[in-house]
């Protein structure tokens, strides 16, 4: 059964909000600036080097869509996880691996 736009938008949020909890929490521990602007379907995280990474829902296709410096990456919602369109990777994992590569910062989740 197809997920409606409401349950993706509640879906997606909830990933927006663990990642921006998670960032604060690191950014408190570990003393480092990272801004954090969450505009509309876009979650952006901007480092200390001025390199970002850019999360954002694509609605049309119920997808989460995340830039970082090493690449584009798709993720759809199957079988109640986020998984890359083409290595099948989890979404959170996914996400902390690329801070930490890009930036750095450990985060926990």
């Amino acid at each position: 059964m197809a997920m409606s736009d409401s349950e993706y938008h509640q879906l997606a949020d909830e990933m927006f909000d663990l990642i921006e909890t998670a960032v604060e929490n690191a950014i408190d521990n570990d003393d480092a600036d990272v801004d954090i602007d969450t505009t509309g379907n876009v979650l952006q995280l901007e480092f200390t080097d001025g390199s970002k990474i850019v999360i954002n829902k694509q609605e049309p296709l119920h997808e989460i869509w995340v830039a970082t410096r090493f690449g584009g990456y798709h993720f759809g919602y199957v079988d109640g996880k986020w998984l890359d369109g083409r290595n099948g990777g989890e979404f959170l994992p996914f996400v902390q691996a690329a801070i930490a590569k890009q930036s750095g910062l450990k985060l926990s989740f």
